[in-house]
């Protein structure tokens, strides 16, 4: 059953963002699913349908709001194959391969990890929560790869959720970025916030946000006549904001080889290694990999550790490299 909001700019609201007035009703949702319904054409603005989440309203603007119920019987099984890595009655962890999304969304409802759980164990997943995002305790980006643990009932999936509000799980990632970190190693420690330029980004804030902590150490430095200069870095969340290790490391100077959403422009060095260029050129992914996940077993309390070794493409682009130094 849908919920309709209908609401008259007044005055104080004139030139307000749509998803942002709206985010501020009291409707109970947040504001990234306000977004999602309007890009699903759920909003009228003087009858007339409007997409566009960043659009202004002006004074006496008629707002016709409909907030439709999220169904998990509606998510449709997707026959994907999951590396899983261990499995039992109250939890999964899976090794994930980059390119695929963790939950649906707005252009694809069908293909991602939730509907591959789906078709793996059916509706045996916790469902606390947003309906779209069953089993889904904690999450890493479309085009970057490792593990993640997903939960199978609700006690499991609260239990989780409290190591990671405690920050008592480990999770670790790698990473190549441009340059030099300076220091060498180090703690990033800033808010992090959707950015005003691009809602589809986050940046970097001295005042507002959620706290966002990043701990970091240089693995290896790659500088040579034949090689940009380049490091592998090594990341260990304390918190997990969206983005976080990408927009922390690009807002240090650092962007990680291949994200082409927070990159920045570095100097083409001419003589450059041809299959070592052609190699980071033809990336068509970030190369950041969950290394390491630690936590507590829900049931049991047993810590429970696991390694995930980094995929093909990564480590193709690391042994070139260390061979070309």
């Amino acid at each position: 059953m849908s919920k309709f909001i209908n609401i008259k700019i007044q005055n104080n609201e004139k030139n307000l963002r749509v998803d942002i007035l709206l985010s501020s009703q009291d409707i109970k949702i947040s504001r990234s699913r306000v977004k999602n319904l309007i890009l699903g054409k759920k909003l009228k603005i003087n009858d007339v349908i409007i997409n566009d989440p960043s659009r202004k309203v002006k004074l006496n603007d008629k707002i016709n709001f409909e907030i439709s119920e999220e169904k998990i019987e509606n998510l449709k099984p997707f026959k994907y194959p999951l590396k899983i890595i261990y499995e039992d009655n109250d939890l999964i962890v899976i090794d994930k391969l980059a390119g695929i999304s963790m939950h649906p969304g707005p252009g694809n409802y069908d293909n991602t990890i939730v509907n591959a759980l789906i078709h793996h164990v059916g509706k045996n997943l916790s469902n606390i929560g947003n309906n779209l995002r069953p089993g889904i305790v904690h999450r890493i980006d479309k085009d970057t790869s490792g593990l993640i643990v997903v939960a199978k009932n609700n006690a499991s999936h609260e239990n989780l959720s409290k190591q990671f509000f405690q920050h008592s799980i480990e999770r670790i990632y790698q990473a190549i970025v441009w340059g030099k970190l300076r220091p060498r190693n180090g703690k990033i420690e800033t808010f992090i916030t959707r950015s005003s330029r691009n809602r589809q980004m986050m940046e970097v804030s001295l005042k507002k946000g959620k706290k966002a902590i990043t701990n970091y150490s240089t693995l290896k430095i790659f500088e040579s006549e034949k090689i940009p200069t380049l490091s592998l870095v090594e990341c260990k969340l304390e918190t997990g904001r969206t983005h976080q290790i990408r927009v922390h490391l690009s807002n240090n100077g650092n962007h990680i080889l291949g994200d082409k959403k927070y990159k920045k422009k570095f100097k083409k060095i001419t003589n450059t290694d041809k299959e070592i260029e052609q190699l980071i050129t033809g990336l068509n992914r970030q190369f950041l990999h969950a290394t390491t996940l630690g936590f507590n077993h829900p049931r049991n309390n047993k810590r429970m550790n696991f390694y995930s070794k980094l995929p093909s493409d990564l480590e193709k682009i690391l042994k070139k490299l260390i061979k070309a130094e």
